[in-house]
């Protein structure tokens, strides 16, 4: 079934491009394929949450090497799952609304064949992060990994008009491709060290050592780049270029939550095997909890500062994660939910006043309270929510992160838990500033000219949001309404774990003070933020990730050029040599370390027909080499050939021997019409040293291939196939001429793909040689020798080129 759901994505992504003329019709199209795993969710999830089931399925992906695709979903899979389609759901009906046009320019002018192509964009992204949460093979794994790095790359350029929009989608797909290069090195050594490619089976014995823990940090720069982590956190800002349904959707409860998802996966079980997990995870995480909100506190754009809030709450979210332990995981599950259901209502409102109002800077917004109550309402309960204030979800996960830590007591926890209460603040800070910005009546002072004007949105826009933040308001009040998923999602991902259920209320406790400090230091942060504003603008600002990624590029553009102008030099024979050095310094490297080659038996010579055909290749061979002038030269490398012809016919092979006199005749005939073109002689060099050294590559490749040949003969370990050949040919092609039949019968698409390639070769040289008669006459060809021009005295450019 789950591969069906997979299919189903796809046949979605296929359709709204085949029916992309019906324009945003089309989006309720791509929302049946969510709206299905839903359906198949609700018939599944008893048995996951309450008998702690998993759905497993097994599909043969490259059979012929063993591979198979393992799908399975447990309680946390099926956690994920539902926020992916729900969210997702949501989030299709609201993009039908918000491309219906409006006073923002962006969304109104989206024309429909971009709807078509978004819309599949956006279900194939869906599908992709599906896959994701219910691979259990690692490959498949980062198959859906990178796929959600591509179509988010798609999504983010969707206005693809527009250089910023261009600039930020290859930015956060070449910062997430890299970090998932990485993981797919941790996800190889983490396999060969287990045995196995299964997820579950890695983590379930957890392979140990230092090259074990070299492993984990690679899948970790996967985990830190994927959910934009300090110092990989530019490239999230910067998505804020896409669409608000993608921000919201992407930014909520997907893409930046892979990250998390793998982290919270790997934690229990190398948490305690990898002694670098615990300092590494949750230094990082508090470190982006508190740049995230610091940030957020000085931007001016909506979805900015709800990106630097996103930033923030992810790095709660790995620090929690990170701990590995039981109650830090059913806190960071609890809150992984809360902050699926704030942040994506918070972006679907910054939409909403976007498209009403035309601007998303609150220096332009001011009173939208009265215009767009029912927004105002719910964008506030969100902000409420993200704020960690009671009676809501994100005051639930935020109580049972800080009881997780108190609990712990050990000073690592305790340094924890006051970074994770100082975030909480500028959380409450930048919560405010959301709603302030949005929909509060300002001073003068605070606007940077007149008020923009915005229009009542209609109920079919701003439902979607309203249901999300009505499931934040449920499941604060009733906890025990999502309480029941969480335990058995943390019980999936801690073996033998048995958290206690969420609840609003625990008494007057260390946590509850610990909550009112949080709400206290954001609330004097709001008072004073004027003077906090100020103090951001005096402070002198670091350099940021975003300026470290430009260095980057900018060095790696550098040094591209400067590689390319060494070993691009335009010089054919110093590209031969480097060619010719590595083919032989690589495997005589492997020789000489295996020890000396184990040589055949071979004879000197069948005949001594065939020691003159060997005298005379060698002596037009250095014919060739020595001869001074070009014509001479390729009379002699032509012999060398016709030597070899008359080698194959002494071995008996005389249809290879005809095969070789024919190409050495057409390469005759090819090098003569080319000589007029060139200067009579061959440049004279005058670097001795360079003689000595094109002698002694030459001698070291021959003596190489001479070894390389007889050792291969002598290495054969298993019968060949030759007698194969020689008893099928004549029953099962009716041929008696073996090579014949190879060719045509048992390899004939290898020879099929030959012929293709030399009727194309002979097109292209036949539309070259027309080209050249009709661009210039025969005789006025320039270079000629004798004629005045390039070429005619043998040490012009092309002659030098031919030197180099």
């Amino acid at each position: 079934m789950l591969t069906a759901l997979l299919g189903a994505h796809l046949a979605a992504a296929a359709g709204a491009l085949l029916l992309r003329r019906h324009g945003r019709r089309t989006l309720l199209l791509c929302a049946l394929a969510p709206a299905a795993v839903l359906a198949w969710l609700a018939t599944v999830l008893p048995g996951v949450v309450v008998r702690h089931r998993t759905v497993e399925e097994t599909v043969a992906w490259v059979p012929s090497l063993g591979l198979t695709m393992g799908l399975r979903l447990d309680a946390f899979g099926a956690l994920m799952a539902l926020l992916v389609s729900g969210v997702g759901l949501l989030v299709f009906l609201y993009a039908h609304s918000y491309f219906a046009g409006g006073p923002a320019d962006a969304p109104g002018k989206d024309p429909v064949a971009g709807l078509g192509r978004f819309a599949a964009t956006l279900v194939a992204f869906a599908g992709a992060m599906l896959g994701l949460v219910v691979s259990d093979n690692l490959l498949a794994l980062f198959v859906f990994w990178e796929l959600t790095s591509i179509t988010s790359y798609l999504l983010i350029g969707h206005k693809h008009a527009s250089e910023h929009a261009r600039a930020a989608a290859l930015q956060a797909l070449l910062v997430t491709s890299t970090g998932a290069l990485a993981m797919l090195g941790g996800f190889i050594v983490l396999a060969q060290l287990a045995g196995t490619w299964s997820m579950a089976e890695v983590l379930a014995d957890p392979p140990t050592g230092a090259l074990a823990t070299g492993a984990v940090l690679c899948v970790l720069a996967g985990v830190f780049t994927k959910s934009a982590q300090v110092p990989f956190h530019s490239w999230l800002p910067g998505a804020m270029a896409a669409p608000t349904p993608v921000s919201a959707y992407l930014h909520s409860a997907t893409m930046v939550k892979a990250g998390v998802y793998l982290a919270a996966r790997f934690a229990p079980a190398f948490a305690v095997a990898t002694p670098l997990w615990q300092p590494v995870v949750i230094g990082v995480g508090v470190v982006t909890m508190l740049v995230g909100g610091y940030r957020a506190l000085r931007q001016h754009d909506l979805k900015l500062i709800l990106a630097y809030s996103t930033i923030s709450q992810l790095g709660f979210l790995i620090a929690l994660f990170g701990t590995g332990n039981e109650t830090a995981t059913f806190a960071g599950v609890a809150v992984l939910v809360a902050h699926a259901l704030f942040k994506a209502t918070l972006f679907l409102v910054a939409g909403i006043v976007d498209h009403e109002a035309g601007t998303r800077d609150i220096r332009r917004l001011s009173g939208l309270h009265r215009e767009l109550r029912p927004v105002a309402v719910v964008g506030c309960v969100a902000a409420a929510s993200m704020a960690g204030l009671p009676p809501l979800a994100g005051f639930v996960g935020k109580e049972a992160a800080f009881s997780s830590l108190v609990d712990a007591g050990d000073p690592g926890a305790v340094a924890m838990l006051a970074g994770l209460v100082a975030g909480s603040a500028l959380t409450v800070a930048y919560s405010f500033r959301f709603c302030w910005g949005a929909f509060a009546d300002k001073p003068r002072a605070d606007l940077a000219g007149e008020p923009a004007p915005a229009h009542p949105a209609p109920l079919a826009f701003w439902a979607p949001a309203g249901v999300l933040a009505a499931l934040s308001v449920a499941f604060g009040l009733v906890p025990r309404l999502d309480s029941p998923l969480v335990e058995a999602a943390t019980a999936a991902l801690v073996p033998g774990a048995h958290p206690h259920p969420l609840a609003l209320w625990h008494g007057f406790n260390l946590p509850l003070a610990l909550s009112g400090v949080t709400v206290a230091g954001g609330l004097a942060l709001v008072l004073a933020r004027r003077r906090v504003e100020a103090l951001q603008e005096r402070l002198p600002s670091p350099p940021g990730s975003l300026e470290g990624y430009n260095a980057t590029l900018s060095g790696l553009r550098i040094l591209a050029a400067r590689t390319a102008a060494v070993a691009q030099s335009g010089s054919l024979p110093v590209y031969l040599g480097v060619i010719l050095l590595v083919a032989v310094v690589a495997p005589a490297t492997a020789f000489l370390m295996e020890g000396p080659p184990a040589l055949s038996t071979a004879r000197f010579a069948d005949s001594p027909l065939q020691v003159v055909a060997v005298a005379a290749a060698l002596a037009a061979g250095v014919a060739a080499v020595r001869s001074r002038r070009r014509f001479a030269a390729v009379l002699a490398l032509g012999a060398v050939g016709y030597a070899v012809v008359a080698l194959f016919a002494l071995h008996g092979a005389p249809d290879l021997a005809f095969t070789q006199l024919l190409i050495e005749t057409l390469g005759l005939l090819v090098f003569v019409l080319v000589l007029k073109h060139l200067p009579e002689r061959f440049h004279t060099y005058r670097w001795r040293m360079g003689q000595v050294l094109r002698i002694g590559l030459s001698v070291a490749v021959g003596a190489f291939v001479s070894v390389f040949a007889l050792t291969a003969a002598a290495a054969r370990r298993v019968e060949g196939v030759s007698h194969e050949y020689l008893a099928r040919s004549l029953p099962e092609a009716n041929g008696h001429n073996v090579v014949n039949v190879i060719l045509v019968d048992f390899r004939g698409l290898d020879t099929l793909g030959e012929v293709t390639v030399l009727a194309v070769a002979g097109l292209g040289i036949a539309a070259l040689v027309g080209a050249v008669r009709r661009g210039a006459p025969a005789g006025d060809a320039p270079g000629r020798p004798g004629r005045p021009g390039r070429g005619g005295d043998g040490s012009d450019e092309s002659a030098r080129a031919g030197a180099r």
